[in-house]
C-alpha cells in the first residue's frame, strides 16, 4: 500500500517510496513490535551502508560495461543483425528474449534499457509488435536478470542480508528463475496478457 500506492498515486517517486518504507519499518520495529532498540541503530546503519555500497559498486561497474558496449556500437550492429536475420515477429521475439536474458546477467537493468530499448523497440513496432507489449516483455526479461548470476543485484542484496554465499543463493533461486522464464514465454507469445488491463482502462485500443 505504501510503496506501490504512493508511486502509482503520484504521491512520491520510487526513491522517495524507499525512504518512506524505511521510516515506516523503523516505526513498526521500534514502537509496535519493540524489536529494535536505540542501541541497535548504529549496527543497522553500518550493515545498511555495507549492503548499499556493494550494490552501488555493482551498478557502477555495470554502467562502465554498458559504456564500452555503446562505444563499440554493438547495439547498432545488433539492430542490423536482427533485421537481416528474420522478418517473423515470433522468431524476433525469441531472439530478443535470449539476448535480454544474457544481457541481464551482466548488465544493470537501467543501463540495459537505455542502451537497447531505442534499438529494439522500433524493430519490434516495425514487425507488428505493440510497443506496450514489447516494453512489458523487455522489463520482465531484465527483472529476471536481477536474480541471475554473476551480476544479479538482488542476489547480492540477499547475500548481504542472509550472510550466505552467492553460490548458495544462486542455486536456491534457480527454481524461481525457471518459473519466471515460463511466465516470460507466456507473456511474449500471448500479447493480451500484458495488454488486457491497459485496454480495460482505455489507455489503448
Amino acid at each position: 500500500v505504501i510503496i506501490l500506492g504512493g508511486i502509482l498515486g503520484g504521491v512520491f517517486t520510487p526513491t522517495e517510496a524507499a525512504a518512506v518504507a524505511v521510516i515506516y519499518s523503523f516505526f513498526v520495529g521500534k514502537f509496535v513490535f519493540r524489536e529494535i532498540t536505540w542501541k541497535d541503530l548504529p549496527g543497522i546503519l553500518f550493515q545498511s551502508g555495507i549492503t548499499t555500497g556493494a550494490i552501488l559498486l555493482i551498478i557502477s561497474l555495470a554502467n562502465v560495461f554498458a559504456w564500452v558496449i555503446a562505444a563499440n556500437q554493438i547495439p547498432v550492429k545488433l539492430s542490423s543483425m536482427f533485421l537481416s536475420a528474420t522478418s517473423n515477429p515470433y522468431v524476433f521475439l525469441l531472439i530478443v528474449n535470449i539476448l535480454l536474458l544474457i544481457v541481464g546477467m551482466f548488465m544493470e537493468t537501467g543501463a540495459a534499457i537505455i542502451l537497447l530499448a531505442p534499438i529494439l523497440a522500433p524493430i519490434a513496432t516495425q514487425l507488428g509488435v505493440h510497443p506496450l507489449h514489447f516494453g512489458f516483455m523487455m522489463v520482465l526479461n531484465l527483472a529476471i536478470g536481477m536474480a541471475t548470476p554473476p551480476v544479479g543485484v538482488c542476489l547480492f542484496v540477499s547475500c548481504g542480508i542472509t550472510g550466505l554465499s552467492l553460490e548458495k543463493v544462486s542455486a536456491a533461486v534457480m527454481r524461481f528463475v525457471l518459473a519466471e522464464i515460463a511466465i516470460l514465454t507466456l507473456v511474449t507469445y500471448v500479447a493480451p496478457i500484458s495488454l488486457f488491463l491497459p485496454r480495460l482502462l482505455g489507455f489503448i485500443r
